[in-house]
């Protein structure tokens, strides 16, 4: 029984509450007066959750820290003057499809899409270059672009040749790697939906640590699991201990809405119970706590069986006090039996309900039925969808499976790949299949390619965002000979071949099908379905000119680049892309061009772009005119946009609000 407060409510206690929703990483723990722990703010991260600038402070606490860590989360939450510009020629099915390879730094790419995709990524799954002490160590200083920060920090040659950055000798093995990741994980929980999840996969150098720094981030109760993978390989190197496994860490963004996850185990042999349409199990239990205790069994509770007796017994569980007579499958009279159960109220639930189906606390149907033995017996309905993950994942390959993947395709790759059967299987842990995958080491592809394989598969509508930073193949490997210059060539030109491969194999299989057949219709709902496209995003400098200056400064010379705030290098698609990021608009949604590509009012031609059902409306053209605007008005979008500097007068740019209110009130209205 619950006792009474006796007590005002312990505001102090839900402020924190509040405050370790929004910033888990600054909850703490300190000893309260009589010595015993609690939680409590960590008032110096909170200082700097709320500031852009380091800010100092001593005080020790429960946590992990290293030199640069402050450093770390004020980089994290430095904002950024960048863009993504799409490249249609690099792209697949550009305009079509809802799919986007991000070429650029990731944790750039990560603060670009804080508007866009807040919230709405329900998998993200990263392979992070692991400690070995030659990894390439991002050095996040945005003021530069990444080749004068590549050759500046001694990570890059004139040439372009990546340099070995975080070596162990530099003092800082560990303190490196973890001000590199530590930021990047920060910015991806905000794109996390509220039952989202992320697996970060990781081998034995940084586990845990890695570990520390996710359950600061997103919080210790939104710790899932720490998979061990089984790695396939050759392991007849002479090492003390032959290493054959890594680990996947697992957290979600709020552990309790995170449903169970819908797969079983690859390795559980179809035979098992786990495959059977209904579980079968007696409710009789007895001991300490499950002490005998009556029911009273109704007249029409079913039974397994049509005819029969089940006599009074009591050297039996379940004791039964009077004959048990079964006709036509049901009790013909009432009886009480006597046993420890093990489902009593559920089993009372059923009584109540009539003897019809309830469900259980997991929302299978259940019924409760008579066995011959006279045993009571519980059967439920199993879900479509089984749920049996087990820590350890086994036989779903390693780098030889994928590195051959790779190698059918024809795609090099130097470094060590995961197969698409373990990224396949992650993401099916997740409920539906219509939800976005990120991937922000992309390297050469591999979950873009099992997202592809999953939609084949099942119907599925799921989008991969992938980003890859165009980090140069080194001059002697490999993949530089076969003529890719930088990794995020080879993940683009893997994706583009997996994808074709998916759409011909579909193809091929319709061939064998009788035109018309049941099979012959599914196999061409899901090539009409299937998506194998990817729209190409580039991350650059802003595409405003820097015309930001203090009024000291600005000169006789520089009055003339006042007027045009637009580098004159960017196209109208570049600035379009821009205020989609700006405007939190999907990145994926498809562009279309009035009038096939211009509108023409008074004999003038403009290009005007509308996004999605009317989500936005973008002209860049100079020489708006009134009679332009009332045209884009009569769209009626939610949201529309010029240049500051395309309108023919000052009083097009004076009245543009007042036709929008008139023709288009419930527009929003902006310009750059």
């Amino acid at each position: 029984m619950d006792k009474l407060k006796l007590h005002s409510k312990d505001i102090t206690a839900e402020n924190i509450a509040k405050l370790a929703a929004l910033f888990p990483n600054c909850v703490t723990e300190t000893k309260a007066e009589d010595g015993s722990l609690k939680n409590a703010i960590d008032f110096d991260l909170l200082r700097q959750e709320l500031s852009v600038d380091l800010v100092e402070g001593a005080q020790e606490r429960y946590r992990l820290d290293w030199p640069g860590k402050r450093e770390a989360l004020a980089t994290a939450n430095a904002p950024i003057a960048k863009t993504l510009r799409p490249c249609r020629e690099e792209s697949v099915d550009f305009d079509a499809t809802r799919n986007l390879f991000i070429e650029g730094d990731n944790l750039e790419t990560l603060k670009l899409l804080q508007e866009t995709y807040l919230n709405k990524v329900k998998v993200i799954y990263i392979d992070p270059p692991y400690n070995t002490g030659n990894d390439f160590i991002y050095d996040d200083d945005f003021s530069e672009d990444a080749d004068e920060y590549f050759i500046r920090s001694g990570q890059s040659t004139d040439q372009g040749e990546r340099l070995i950055a975080n070596n162990e000798s530099n003092g800082r093995f560990h303190s490196d790697w973890l001000t590199t990741i530590y930021p990047r994980l920060k910015v991806a929980r905000n794109l996390l939906t509220d039952d989202g999840i992320i697996f970060i996969s990781i081998n034995d150098v940084e586990i845990q640590n890695l570990k520390k720094i996710c359950s600061e981030i997103f919080g210790d109760s939104n710790f899932l699991a720490q998979l061990v993978w089984r790695t396939d390989g050759n392991f007849d190197n002479q090492a003390k201990f032959k290493s054959c496994h890594e680990y996947i860490l697992v957290y979600a963004r709020n552990e309790p809405a995170f449903p169970l996850p819908p797969v079983i185990d690859p390795n559980v042999p179809k035979t098992s119970k786990l495959y059977n349409k209904e579980i079968r199990n007696t409710v009789v239990k007895n001991g300490p706590a499950n002490p005998v205790s009556p029911v009273t069994l109704p007249k029409g509770f079913p039974a397994d069986f049509d005819e029969g007796v089940i006599s009074e017994r009591s050297d039996a569980w379940p004791h039964y006090n009077s004959p048990a007579h079964i006709e036509k499958g049901k009790l013909s009279t009432e009886i009480t039996v006597s046993s420890g159960w093990s489902s009593k109220d559920l089993l009372l639930e059923f009584i109540e309900n009539k003897c019809n189906p309830i469900l259980d606390a997991k929302s299978q149907k259940t019924v409760f039925t008579i066995s011959r033995t006279g045993a009571i017996e519980a059967i439920k309905e199993r879900s479509e969808n089984q749920s049996h993950v087990i820590t350890t994942i086994t036989g779903l390959g390693g780098s030889q499976r994928a590195a051959q993947e790779l190698e059918d395709l024809g795609v090099i790759f130097d470094d060590y790949p995961k197969p698409t059967d373990l990224i396949q299987y992650l993401i099916r842990m997740n409920e539906g299949r219509d939800f976005i995958v990120l991937d922000f080491y992309a390297g050469s592809g591999t979950t873009a390619h099992a997202v592809m394989n999953l939609n084949a598969g099942d119907f599925g509508s799921r989008q991969h965002v992938t980003v890859q930073l165009p980090q140069p193949c080194p001059s002697d490997s490999k993949a530089f000979k076969a003529g890719y210059k930088t990794i995020a060539e080879i993940g683009k030109e893997r994706i583009r071949r997996a994808g074709a491969k998916i759409r011909a194999g579909l193809e091929a299989q319709r061939e064998g099908e009788l035109p018309g057949s049941e099979q012959h219709t599914k196999i061409t709902a899901k090539l009409a379905n299937l998506d194998i496209g990817f729209r190409v995003l580039k991350a650059s400098s802003s595409n405003m000119a820097d015309v930001y200056y203090r009024p000291d400064e600005v000169t006789q010379d520089g009055l003339g680049i006042q007027v045009e705030n637009i580098k004159p290098d960017r196209t109208p698609e570049d600035l379009l892309f821009q205020v989609l990021l700006d405007w939190g608009v999907d990145l994926a949604s498809p562009i279309r061009m009035v009038e096939d590509g211009k509108l023409k009012v008074e004999g003038k031609e403009y290009t005007v772009f509308v996004v999605g059902d009317n989500d936005l409306v973008a002209c860049f053209d100079a020489g708006v005119t009134e009679a332009l605007i009332k045209e884009v008005a009569k769209i009626k979008p939610l949201r529309a946009v010029f240049r500051d500097a395309s309108f023919a007068t000052d009083a097009t740019k004076i009245n543009i609000e007042q036709i929008f209110k008139a023709l288009s009130p419930h527009t929003e209205l902006k310009a750059i």
